[in-house]
């Protein structure tokens, strides 16, 4: 995602009234890489943030210790170290009552992912799963990951960029591990060759909805106009790639940042209607009632959006490599 990296005091994105505030990654200075690492204290106090926002960047967190809650999106996730969660650009995401928080945390936007751009697609496919209790193995593994990350980040030795997106790479591949199928399971066949520039046009469609800022893009038409494809194309390829239509997955990701907002925030209505895109209040709650089964003020008023989760607790399968 370009231009998500800023000087430090940088004047803060503005959202829209009532929505959360929009976090970018900070650099040291100029023309310096999309990455940093840190424990909760060296990062700051916005790495702890109690207060509900999202970013621009990826943010990775190994939780050694702490109590109290993660809130990601729609989900409260009790805290019983160690963890590993990703967040992804767009994701509301905060931390409640927490106490005695303790781990390191990486920061980096998708320029960072330029030798292993493939780690997209895995990252979104983490950042969508349940916030991940390591058991003994995989914590020892992260936590020698993150170390060798966090001394090549400090020492800055000649080649240490391309250092840090090999042990970046290795770390994302093992967190997808996390809870990957059983061996012997079918692997999923798409039906039918999917095109290298296919493949990236649908890969780049899903980044935009996936963390669309921009009520301008709850279209097929100006997705297709921000990645440069007609409408045509991109629904082609997406259909081939995915066996769904643009149309489709922009329903579901519209449904998605309605009932975020709605959770997670004091915007009306009529707000939220407008930052997905509906100029027309009452046609958006129709679309929401049609998509979910329930009004928006019943979906805010719904005690079960704020329960409690269970934590799925998954050690990593097959050998490390």
């Amino acid at each position: 995602m370009r231009g998500t990296t800023v000087l430090p005091g940088t004047k803060e994105l503005s959202p829209p009234p009532g929505a959360p505030p929009l976090h970018r990654l900070e650099v040291v200075r100029p023309n310096v890489m999309p990455f940093a690492i840190g424990t909760f204290d060296t990062i700051g106090p916005m790495s702890r943030a109690a207060f509900p926002h999202r970013h621009t960047f990826y943010e990775i967190v190994h939780v050694t210790a702490g109590a109290g809650a993660h809130v990601v999106d729609l989900a409260r996730w009790e805290l019983r170290p160690p963890h590993l969660c990703v967040i992804a650009p767009g994701q509301v995401h905060h931390w409640q009552d927490v106490t005695g928080l303790d781990g390191s945390v990486v920061l980096f936007t998708e320029d960072f992912l330029l030798d292993h751009p493939g780690d997209r697609d895995l990252l979104r496919h983490l950042s969508g799963r349940p916030w991940l209790t390591l058991d003994d193995r995989a914590h020892a593994e992260t936590s020698h990951l993150v170390a060798e990350l966090d001394e090549e980040y400090r020492r800055g030795a000649d080649g240490f960029e391309t250092v840090l997106r090999a042990l970046l790479h290795v770390l994302v591949v093992r967190a997808a591990r996390l809870g990957a199928p059983p061996a012997g399971a079918a692997p999923e066949v798409p039906e039918a060759p999917v095109s290298d520039r296919a493949r990236a046009v649908t890969e780049e469609f899903t980044r935009l909805i996936a963390g669309a800022t921009d009520p301008e893009l709850w279209s097929v038409h100006a997705c297709a106009r921000r990645i440069g494809v007609t409408s045509g194309y991109l629904a082609e390829a997406v259909k081939t790639a995915t066996g769904r239509t643009p149309g489709q997955l922009l329903r579901e990701a519209r449904t998605h940042e309605a009932k975020r907002l709605l959770a997670r925030t004091d915007m009306t209505v009529r707000q939220v209607a407008r930052r997905v895109g509906m100029a027309d209040p009452a046609y958006f709650c129709r679309f929401f009632r049609r998509e979910t089964g329930v009004s928006p003020g019943d979906f805010r008023r719904g005690g079960d959006i704020h329960h409690d989760h269970p934590i799925q607790s998954i050690a990593p399968a097959g050998r490390p490599s």
